[in-house]
Formats: structure tokens, sequence, C-alpha cells
């Protein structure tokens, strides 16, 4: 079922969802299960399943020298919803990149998701890799989101690259897209930032899911400022509980976003980590309890491969 449907079908009550990270090359997937299954207690009527993009891994040679290789070590994203929805009878959501793939790629991870059931996609740019200063496209890939949008509408209608095929056998996929309440950082401002998104929506997205944010005014406002502009599909909020120290300067530094005073003053004054996750817990419960009573359509957890802070959040919440 399409997250538009799963929204509309629920008449108003905010639904919990959340979104998880492909185990890496190697490692076992009942580890992730094991971090769904509490979660499967709240209902998620649909889980998110990043897209990793390729990033470069040092091999040592015999000659003791490393060697470069470009690989992706975190794949499968289409393989694992597959399971999902197989395993839980949920319906699985797969990240699909501008970064890293070229558009026939794109195309086939598509056709692979219409086959396999798959009602909705997220389609985003992706980020630069580790060694590039700024983001570049792959070779024959998309260079915007919204032009990762206007394929999927394409093949929506379709209409396949190079107009190789006519079919009446369409995919029908509702996509989600990305917004950002304290813009996007390569953004030069929150209101060009806004265009961007109304873009992509006239392209053919039928949702937002917005980036993480601690502060609840950022995400209303951003709401008020898309309404006042004309877009009019729902918009999701993003949120993710503090739970290391090392978060107080990474989150910021790589995500661009401002931490609250007060959540600052209550994560300085904790001994240990453990403390930390617990005042990241307390923060986001209230959160989310705020964002309910306004109304909001869905409560989106990042949960970056670990349940049991979710799993408190969602006891108290949902």
């Amino acid at each position: 079922m399409k997250v538009t449907e799963h929204i509309k079908q629920a008449k108003g009550k905010t639904l919990f969802s959340f979104e998880i990270v492909p185990p890496q090359k190697g490692q076992n997937i009942q580890e992730l299960y094991n971090n769904i299954d509490p979660l499967m207690e709240f209902k998620p009527p649909f889980i998110d399943v990043t897209t990793s993009r390729e990033e470069n891994v040092y091999l040592p040679k015999e000659n003791g020298l490393l060697e470069k290789k470009i690989t992706r070590m975190r794949p499968g994203t289409v393989g694992i919803c597959a399971s999902l929805k197989y395993k839980y009878d949920v319906d699985a959501i797969p990240h699909v990149l501008c970064g890293g793939f070229t558009k026939e790629e794109t195309e086939y991870v598509l056709v692979d998701c219409h086959y396999l059931g798959l009602d909705n996609v997220m389609a985003l740019r992706g980020d630069a890799r580790k060694d590039e200063a700024y983001f570049q496209a792959a070779n024959g890939g998309n260079t915007y989101a919204i032009d990762l949008v206007e394929q999927i509408n394409n093949l929506n209608n379709g209409k396949y690259l190079h107009d190789i095929i006519e079919t009446p056998y369409k995919s029908d996929f509702c996509v989600g897209v990305a917004g950002y309440p304290e813009k996007h950082l390569e953004s030069p401002s929150l209101d060009t930032d806004l265009k961007r998104l109304k873009e992509k929506v006239d392209a053919g997205a039928h949702y937002v899911v917005t980036q993480m944010f601690f502060d609840n005014q950022k995400y209303f406002k951003f709401v008020e400022k898309a309404r006042a502009i004309g877009i009019t599909v729902p918009i999701l909020p993003g949120i993710k509980p503090i739970a290391i120290q090392r978060h107080m300067q990474i989150l910021p530094q790589v995500f661009r976003l401002d931490l609250p005073e007060p959540l600052i003053a209550e994560v300085e004054k904790c001994k240990n980590n453990k403390e930390i996750r617990q005042v990241g817990i307390e923060w986001a419960i209230q959160q989310s309890k705020e964002l309910i009573a306004a109304g909001v359509p869905v409560v989106h957890y990042y949960s970056m491969g670990k349940s049991s802070n979710i799993e408190a959040i969602a006891k108290e919440v949902f």
C-alpha cells in the first residue's frame, strides 16, 4: 500500500514509522531482524531502508602497500525490502539515490521494485563521496533529486529510457522526497530550499519526510512556509534521539542543524553516554507528544541501526 493511502486510512491518527540501515557485507541479517522485532509491536505501516553509495576501501598487498578498491559496503536494499515485506507483512520503502548510479542502473532497480510489489520509493540525491569535496553525479546518472523524481514519474507513465519500450503495463510508485526544516546544507536560504522542494513535488513527489530536527518550532514553521507556496502533500517529521556525546558535535556538523539550548544544558549535566541516551529518549518523547498533539500524519524515527531507544520512545507515545 502507498504511504499516502496509509495516511488516508488512518483518518487523522498519527502513525509510527522508522528507518533502518542495511547490514554491511558479511554480516548476518538476523541482527537487523533483532532490532526490528521489538518495534513491530507498535504496528508501523511502513519501514524505510537506506541505500549507501559506493566508497573507497584499502586492501593490503603482498608488498606492504595498499590497493584502493571502490565497492558498496551496504548493498541489498531492495532485497531487504522484499524480505521485510515477506517476514513482517509491512510496506518497505527503498531509498533510491542519484549518487553512484547511472540512469540505467536506477531503471533496473525500479523495475525490480515493481516486480517485487514495492509500492513506495524514496527519491534522494544522496551525499558526496567521502573523497569528494562536492557532490558529483555518476557518468550518465541523475544530478538532482528532481531528475530522479522525473525518471520515476516517467516509469509510472510507461516511459522507459531511450524510448525503447511502449507498454500499457506501468508502475505506480508513491514517491517520497526529503525536506529540510533548517534548509539543506548546500542551499543559500530556506526560501530557496523550499522552492526546490516545490519543484520536486510538482515533478511528481507524493509526500515529504524531513531531515532530523530537535526544535519542533522549526518543523512547524517549515510546514507553514511550505503550505504558503503551494506544497500540499503530507510532510512527515523525522526524529532522531541523541544517544552519545559525539552526537553533540557530529550532528550539527554533518546535517547543519541547531541543537536547542535546553537540550545542550541537559546533556552537559550527564556523566556518561548512558545518561545522555536517557536525555535523548526523554527529549524525543516530548517532541513526539507535541507533534502528535499538532496532528502530524506520521512520526518517523531514524534508528541508525539500533532500536532500543526508539522502542523506549514508542512505548511512551504510541
